[in-house]
């Protein structure tokens, strides 16, 4: 091929899902299988939201990019101002707006490490050097190696809170510390995808320090919690300034109608996050119960996912498990090659992968 392509973009490698049900299912023979790899909400959406899904909106008028209703919404549910949002196709792509507005040649970028991949995907296509510090051996972000390696080519720090793919999280106290001494120059991302499902009370409590630090952007989403990944409706909320300068990178039309209007119904109905939060709190803990009885390590989780230490290669029980009619996650292409990372499920997929395992390995 003689097109020339960007040089950063030589050694990137997609974006590795989970695999779909139905291709297994063809690959396997199998009749049932069950996804328990991509984090989602085992309940779905909301039933008001699944309602409206029936008869949405008319698909052939553009949609607001301005997303003001949703805006309006999320402005009033954070108490925040709504010219502090930003709006994106899930919340990775708010991470790619950053990426782009901010990072270049010449400048570096600062992550844990493991930690969500598009960090450093996005990152590297802006030609940026990228400094990755290893999480500690229990699976945290190391804060105070993290803020040495901060200099004056540093332009943006990603705290992932709780981490994926660990599910480990910083406290207030941690958290606090930290912004203190970051450089004001530098713009610290806290992604915080699974903050629905956090059980901790000493979680930070992020948005009223944006009125301390404007060098402080929050990432959320409606991928998780909120049972619309399949919609990709995610934002990001900063200073006003920064999202000023960060807006005009947006697509004009990248949240869709349907997306705008599902999550406002979403976040309107809280008795289904409340009962969502309590049933994967107690599967959560029924299934590190379980894998502890059985000998295996099981990694602090404030999410609605966990990472087992399975003492083997993550990639061949994930294989083993895939036969079963199951999916998990392989800990391999996810920095851990000894584990397997399982999103919670309800408690008859959760049946079904405790049954799988003792099949395989008791």
């Amino acid at each position: 091929m003689k097109v020339k392509l960007k040089p950063t973009v030589d050694h990137l490698t997609p974006y590795e899902p989970g695999r779909p049900m139905e291709a297994v299912k063809a690959e396997y023979g199998l009749t049932e299988v069950i996804k328990l790899a991509s984090n989602e909400n085992p309940y779905g959406a909301s039933k008001d939201v699944e309602q409206f899904l029936q008869n949405p909106s008319p698909s052939q008028i553009y949609p607001d990019g301005h997303a003001a209703s949703l805006r309006k919404t999320v402005a009033e549910h954070l108490d925040v101002q709504e010219d502090q949002l930003l709006f994106g196709a899930g919340s990775d792509e708010v991470i790619l707006f950053l990426c782009r507005a901010i990072l270049g040649p010449g400048t570096n970028t600062v992550m844990a490490t493991p930690s969500f991949s598009q960090y450093k995907h996005n990152a590297s296509i802006e030609g940026c050097e990228i400094i990755e510090v290893p999480l500690t051996s229990s699976g945290d972000h190391d804060l105070e190696r993290m803020l040495a390696a901060i200099n004056e080519e540093t332009r943006i720090v990603w705290v992932c809170n709780p981490n994926n793919p660990s599910g480990n999280y910083i406290n207030q106290d941690m958290f606090s510390s930290f912004m203190k001494k970051v450089p004001d120059h530098v713009l610290v991302v806290s992604d915080e995808a699974y903050v629905e499902y956090v059980e901790a009370q000493d979680y930070p409590d992020t948005i009223p320090m944006l009125e301390t630090y404007d060098n402080l952007l929050i990432l959320r989403t409606f991928s998780k919690m909120y049972g619309l990944a399949g919609l990709r409706i995610g934002y990001g909320v900063g200073h006003r300034d920064l999202i000023s300068k960060v807006e005009p990178l947006r697509p004009p039309f990248n949240t869709t109608t349907i997306a705008q209007q599902a999550a406002m119904i979403a976040l309107a109905d809280t008795e289904f996050v409340q009962q969502c939060y309590e049933k994967n709190r107690a599967e959560k803990q029924r299934l590190r119960s379980y894998f502890e009885e059985q000998g295996y390590n099981v990694y602090p989780s404030e999410t609605n996912f966990l990472l087992v230490n399975v003492q083997k290669n993550g990639s061949e029980v994930f294989q083993e498990l895939m036969k079963q009619g199951v999916i998990v996650r392989s800990g391999v292409p996810l920095g851990f090659p000894e584990c397997i990372r399982l999103t919670v499920g309800s408690k008859e997929e959760n049946d079904t992968l405790i049954r799988a395992f003792n099949h395989l390995y008791s």
